[in-house]
């Protein structure tokens, strides 16, 4: 059964749909809608066990999808186009390959619909691992994190899932569920390997990142097959904040031209 999810929208105009990545939270894109205010009504999605939107011990891209298919019904959106990153980019394209009527077009943000190492179990277990009720501060926590993760690890994007009430920190962010998950998460539905989608479709990838390897664009093809690519420089795998006017700049042109041939 689909969640409702918890989600903030802003501007007006056509809609377009963000969805974060793992670990992520909608407010992670609130600058990248900001600039596109002007022009869109932007609705940012916390996805199901993540930020303030309900927790369940699944958390498949089927569901996701049709969790995002319910906000869509529920907005009465008319065929939104849809940016996801890496995370919320298998999930903007497990629901065009399933429900391509429903959306106007789909961005993906350094991810390809394929399988990739688990790399981020550590996280889960290294945020399971500390006594965030315990801690006295933010600072603590964060230390804790970057001794246990490594400097080059994320730590900023894992600790915007840390809140404190009543005096004591906890994660927004359902752990448990979220490592059970991990394989099918780091996966790609089998079940969509030989859907299509023949709607607008946007792949950006971070020139220094490793998701988006060549190899990956012939199935990128064979799913989207009017996909446009497009290579950012000086971006690793979290583009939007390593280059986020390069990356706007893409979107704005994609967003123009995907938006122009929806029916209204």
């Amino acid at each position: 059964m689909p969640l409702a999810l918890a989600f903030e929208a802003l501007g007006a105009g056509p809609p377009v749909v963000i969805l974060h990545g793992l670990f992520g939270a909608g407010r992670n894109w609130t600058e990248v809608a900001k600039s596109l205010t002007a022009d869109y009504r932007v609705y940012l999605p916390d996805a199901r066990n993540h930020g303030a939107s309900p927790w369940a011990e699944s958390m498949s891209y089927a569901e996701m999808a049709l969790d995002v298919l319910a906000l869509i019904e529920r907005e009465q959106l008319h065929r939104p186009c849809v940016i996801g990153h890496s995370m919320g980019g298998k999930t903007a394209m497990a629901l065009a390959l399933a429900h391509p009527h429903a959306i106007g077009g789909i961005a993906v943000i350094d991810i390809a619909p394929e399988s990739y190492a688990g790399q981020f179990s550590s996280y889960v277990s290294a945020m399971r691992s500390l006594d965030v009720a315990g801690a006295a501060s933010r600072r603590e926590i964060r230390q804790a994190l970057a001794d246990g993760l490594g400097a080059a690890a994320p730590v900023d994007l894992v600790m915007q899932n840390l809140r404190r009430q009543n005096d004591r920190f906890d994660w927004r962010l359902n752990l448990l569920a979220t490592g059970l998950c991990m394989p099918e998460l780091c996966g790609f539905p089998e079940a969509l390997r030989n859907a299509r989608y023949d709607g607008p479709a946007f792949f950006v990838h971070g020139a220094e990142s490793d998701y988006v390897p060549p190899s990956s664009l012939a199935g990128i093809r064979a799913l989207f097959p009017r996909a446009e690519t497009e290579r950012i420089a000086d971006a690793g795998h979290w583009v939007h904040a390593d280059q986020p006017a390069a990356l706007l700049c893409g979107l704005r042109d994609w967003l123009a031209d995907a938006c122009a041939a929806i029916p209204y």
